[in-house]
């Protein structure tokens, strides 16, 4: 803190200047802005504490600018990790008071009271720009914040590429798929895949609405993997209102970054390329249980996302609902041999006459293991798959033999009457004597 102090006042530790020459350029330096270290944010220093500055340095030199210790109640008096959160706090919450923030940190248990007074709290945030005054001056753009008033109000869902994965010569790509839910920052779900594909976000979004129940809307950004057919149809038929986020408006995605960013420093970071997506999914899956749900958030002031989590029951989905909910139905033509394609498998009808003709196939992706079936004139028929050995074995109607009337009773087969006198075989007269 003593050398980014000299490296402020700089421009006037090694110059005689007049009174009003001085005070001209101190007023130019408290001005400017500056990152103090440790931190990302950069602040001004008022023409005062640059004065106090350069005089402790003239003073004592270098050590004259280091920052003096405080008794115990100050600032200081906290770990790192419970400034660091205050500082976060901060940063999302702008227009959080220090009492707030303080009484918030007391009630989950995080701070003692008495432990800290709100003066040194506040000189604290002023070291780091986060001072109501700082706060206050606004670059012209709208920054207002918004968030879910309850969980379950909002689900947002994304991935995240992670480190490529190598197999001998070959590559497979790693993509994290996540569901966290807005207000309570909570993950339902999160997943290690090498796909980035609808299938994979309707297997994702299944897994967390049977677990925790259903959302009131989904907020996907623009991408091919949120766009399909199928994912407005399944959000349509539950009643959960599916949003898409504007293009090329990276801001409305920022609570997901945020998770991002944590998960990236405190788990895929340390991906190594022979790493499983097993080894992958027990990483995230511990980092989610050990470092992040039961962990203070700042954009929570203070508080845990599983603390807020559970403080909602979601409404839950029954089997049959997500049965209905992701049936899929299109027109197939069955082939001669009573046979059709679905999914890459062969699949037979259990009913002849259904042969050659179009018919209305379904099946849902709620049971993967499901067998399709046709709806026909309001009747659900069933479909087996094709077993080649079983059909060899099965026993089939014989056709009867037609009775033969009128002209058909009668043989004209000329060729075969010559070849019967050339080797002198009587033909037996068929209605006669």
């Amino acid at each position: 803190m003593a050398l980014f102090r000299a490296q402020v006042i700089g421009p006037v530790l090694s110059r005689t200047l007049p009174r009003g020459q001085l005070s001209a350029e101190l007023r130019h330096l408290s001005a400017q802005r500056f990152s103090p270290p440790g931190t990302r944010a950069t602040r001004r220093y008022s023409v005062g504490t640059l004065k106090r500055w350069l005089a402790a340095y003239r003073e004592g030199g270098l050590e004259g600018l280091r920052p003096k210790s405080r008794r115990r109640g100050h600032a200081l008096a906290l770990n790192e990790e419970l400034r660091t959160l205050i500082v976060e706090i901060r940063r999302e919450y702008p227009g959080a008071s220090v009492p707030l923030i303080v009484q918030t940190l007391v009630e989950e248990g995080r701070l003692r009271e008495d432990e800290v007074q709100e003066s040194a709290l506040r000189r604290m945030l002023a070291d780091h720009g986060l001072d109501r005054r700082s706060l206050g001056r606004s670059d012209g753009r709208d920054r207002r914040r918004w968030v879910a008033a309850h969980p379950g109000e909002i689900w947002h869902a994304d991935v995240c590429h992670g480190p490529a994965r190598s197999h001998g010569k070959t590559t497979t790509p790693l993509k994290v798929h996540g569901i966290c839910d807005d207000a309570s920052r909570y993950l339902p779900a999160l997943q290690a895949r090498s796909s980035e594909r609808e299938a994979d976000m309707i297997e994702l979004f299944l897994l967390a609405l049977r677990e925790h129940g259903k959302p009131e809307t989904l907020y996907v950004d623009n991408g091919a993997t949120y766009r399909g057919e199928l994912l407005r149809l399944i959000c349509g038929r539950l009643g959960i209102a599916l949003v898409h986020a504007k293009p090329y408006d990276p801001q409305a995605r920022g609570k997901m970054e945020r998770f991002w960013r944590t998960l990236r420093a405190g788990c895929l970071d340390y991906v190594r390329p022979e790493h499983s997506l097993h080894d992958v999914q027990v990483r995230l899956v511990a980092f989610l249980e050990r470092r992040y749900h039961d962990a203070p958030h700042a954009g929570l002031l203070g508080r845990s996302p599983r603390s807020v989590w559970r403080s909602r029951q979601l409404p839950r989905v029954t089997e049959e609902e997500l049965r209905v909910a992701l049936t899929i139905r299109e027109s197939r033509q069955i082939r001669g041999d009573g046979t059709l394609t679905i999914g890459g498998a062969e699949w037979e009808a259990e009913h002849g006459f259904l042969a050659g003709k179009t018919v209305t196939i379904a099946r849902t992706l709620a049971d993967p293991q499901a067998s399709p079936w046709i709806e026909e004139e309001n009747k659900r028929l069933k479909l087996r798959r094709v077993d080649p050995r079983a059909n060899a074995g099965r026993k089939r109607k014989r056709k009867t033999k037609r009775v033969r009337r009128g002209l058909d009773a009668i043989d004209f087969d000329p060729p075969s009457a010559f070849v019967d006198a050339l080797v002198g075989r009587r033909r037996p007269r068929k209605g006669g004597k």
